[in-house]
């Protein structure tokens, strides 16, 4: 079932276009993410969707009614800002209830309710604090609650998480997936950070100068990217350009600078194309490994290696350019050959 559709929504301030006729379904309980780099559009889209901004073009439907011209207060979708724009002066348990009160007259069902979210935020040890005496965490939780408190079929996060240090986003990352999932709550999330949304979306969609460029699953978007532009943006990769040489058996056979390497694809391509290959589907091998007879292989010579924790990054020169692999440490030293190997299958082949 769609809970909220958008109809050629577009948006122009003076000459800018900001939005150019966006349509998009989002379906019941749904955890979408819009993401894309600074000035694409998405905290707009958001805004418009929430009734803070108008459209000049286009329709906002929810649940199949046509809300682009009703407020925010009509239209039960609630917005926790990137700031949380917390009361300083009240205490966690008022700012939680402070928008039910202006909701509801029944103070004994505005007490429970408020208890109610403050348990599934799991902050109710802190409910007589001011906004001053939490940490970051501390005040997001808050924020998220005072969204949650009154109910709403709607929740709209605006960068939520981009104030709080590595360590809390990562724990806050599950608990807003947690929260959204047991409340059925219909939630649109505007990020710029890509592990954010591959972590816990649903669906995300990647915007870029005001358009959608591709939506997906977090799989489909990494493993499958339609351009250089997002296989560049979400993740790591080697993009390769080639030049199409022949098709057999749906595998292309593609010459490149660092030679000829076959990826797994078939139907039309132009004949200049360019390859995607992600640094972690790349394997170094050893001496004694297997070489698999289906794969493609390149001679090479270690350059640089970064140690990243759980990770180490290799520079590998291959005829005079560099390849980027990132294996499981130890180190390799500078200057030793090594054979890589990759599937056909992760050579991901690119129009554009």
């Amino acid at each position: 079932m769609t809970s909220i559709e958008l109809q050629k929504i577009g948006k122009r301030f003076d000459s800018t276009i900001a939005l150019d006729a966006i349509n998009l379904e989002i379906a019941k309980g749904e955890l979408i993410f819009l993401l894309g780099p600074s000035g694409c559009g998405k905290s707009t889209l958001l805004r418009i969707i929430a009734g803070l901004l108008p459209p000049t073009s286009g329709r906002v439907i929810f649940d199949g009614r046509d809300v682009t011209a009703l407020g925010t207060e009509q239209r039960n979708a609630v917005m926790c800002f990137q700031n949380y724009a917390l009361w300083p002066h009240m205490t966690v348990r008022q700012n939680v209830g402070f928008g039910l009160s202006i909701r509801s007259n029944q103070r004994d069902a505005l007490g429970a309710r408020v208890d109610e979210v403050l348990r599934l935020v799991q902050i109710e040890q802190l409910a007589e604090r001011k906004p001053n005496a939490l940490s970051g965490g501390q005040q997001q939780r808050t924020a998220l609650a005072r969204a949650l408190a009154v109910e709403p079929r709607y929740l709209l996060l605006d960068e939520p998480l981009s104030n709080l240090d590595a360590k809390l986003r990562l724990e806050m990352r599950g608990e807003i997936r947690r929260l959204c999932k047991a409340g059925g709550y219909t939630t649109i999330y505007v990020t710029h950070d890509q592990k954010e949304a591959l972590s816990i979306a649903d669906r995300i969609v990647v915007l870029n100068a005001g358009r959608i460029i591709q939506t997906g699953t977090p799989a489909e978007l990494y493993d499958k990217p339609r351009s250089s532009f997002l296989a560049e943006f979400i993740g790591q990769t080697n993009l390769v350009k080639g030049t199409v040489e022949s098709e057999t058996a749906g595998a292309l056979s593609i010459r490149t600078a660092f030679g000829m390497l076959r990826a797994a694809a078939s139907g039309k391509f132009p004949s200049s194309v360019i390859l995607s290959i992600r640094p972690e589907r790349i394997r170094i091998l050893s001496p004694a490994s297997a070489k698999s007879a289906d794969a493609n292989h390149l001679a090479g010579k270690i350059r640089q290696t970064t140690f990243l924790g759980e990770i180490a990054e290799h520079s590998v020169e291959i005829g005079g350019q560099c390849l980027s692999v990132t294996t499981s440490p130890p180190m390799l030293q500078a200057g030793t050959d090594v054979l890589l190997e990759i599937d056909p299958a992760d050579c991901v082949v690119l129009s554009e």
